[in-house]
């Protein structure tokens, strides 16, 4: 064996293998409930992982959370969220630029104004659901 050969041998030998629940590691496809179905399923969950991983770090800033929650009402304008957010105009555009590359918000230009809005039913109800799990008036147990 060439020292050539030996890497290469060793790394198809990493990549024959997956690791099981434990840590372990086990031949592709050779574990409880792996096939080829399976395998694919497992590819397809990676994927829709990393969309909502996009989707929850686009939520895990404050403003933008606020804006979100301010347009699942009603569409609305920089300005209009400049004075409900008491922030300056930079500030809200900037994270309302955030917004729509991760393409939660999207944007009608009226005129002069550009009125921005949520930009599907599947936001705007993963909104909806957050505001209330989370932003219940706290009850008084007195």
């Amino acid at each position: 064996m060439t020292m050539v050969e030996q890497p290469s041998e060793k790394m198809r030998a990493v990549s024959d293998t997956e690791p099981d629940c434990k840590g372990q590691s086990m031949p592709q496809g050779s574990g409880p409930g792996h096939s080829d179905l399976a395998a694919q399923e497992l590819t397809d969950l990676a994927v829709q992982a990393r969309k909502a991983s996009d989707v929850l770090k686009a939520l895990s800033h404050e403003t933008r959370l606020m804006i979100l929650w301010l347009l699942s009402k009603e569409e609305r304008t920089v300005s209009e969220l400049e004075d409900l957010l008491c922030l300056p105009q930079a500030a809200v555009s900037q994270q309302l630029a955030r917004l729509r590359f991760d393409r939660l918000v999207q944007a009608r230009r009226e005129g002069r104004m550009i009125h921005y809005s949520i930009s599907s039913v599947e936001i705007s109800a993963l909104v909806a659901s957050m505001y209330d799990l989370l932003c219940q008036p706290v009850k008084d147990d007195s």
